[in-house]
């Protein structure tokens, strides 16, 4: 299944979020995987720690972040969320970034293999970060992916 399919299925897409502090980024972004039973409450606090104790390296230079933590962190099934901020925020000390894709695999061979491919063909498109960054609605999000 595609990201796109991915992310409406767990109806995890949210735009023009307006937050400076990047734990409760953290937590808006897993908010739907947990409702929807994607995710334990636990996996968002695993990657709020792993960011405590070894930074947000999760952050690309592009104003992306990915953040996740191991599968064994309250993985239930494979999941995306997109969380488009309204201002780019950092994540602990890293740089800043205004698109939010957290991600959970249930196990770490794969790492969701097809989805990560796709946000690298995205990350690629100047075009559709563009458009997604200027996204006024979660239905524009949806056509731009």
């Amino acid at each position: 299944m595609a990201i796109k399919e991915l992310l409406i299925e767990a109806q995890a897409i949210q735009v023009g979020v307006r937050e400076k502090d990047w734990q409760k980024v953290i937590e808006m972004a897993a908010r739907p995987l947990v409702e929807n039973g994607y995710i334990l409450p636990s996996y968002h606090q695993a990657v709020i720690a792993n960011t405590l104790e070894h930074g947000a390296y999760y952050v690309f230079e592009e104003g992306v972040a990915m953040p996740h933590a191991r599968p064994e962190c309250g993985v239930l099934k494979n999941c995306f969320s997109l969380l488009l901020l309204a201002e780019p925020i950092a994540f602990a000390d890293s740089d800043r970034a205004d698109i939010v894709i957290m991600f959970a695999a249930r196990d770490s061979n794969g790492h969701i293999e097809e989805g990560i491919r796709a946000i690298v063909n995205l990350l690629g498109d100047d075009d559709v970060m563009t458009k997604l960054r200027q996204a006024k609605n979660k239905e524009e999000a949806i056509a731009i992916l």
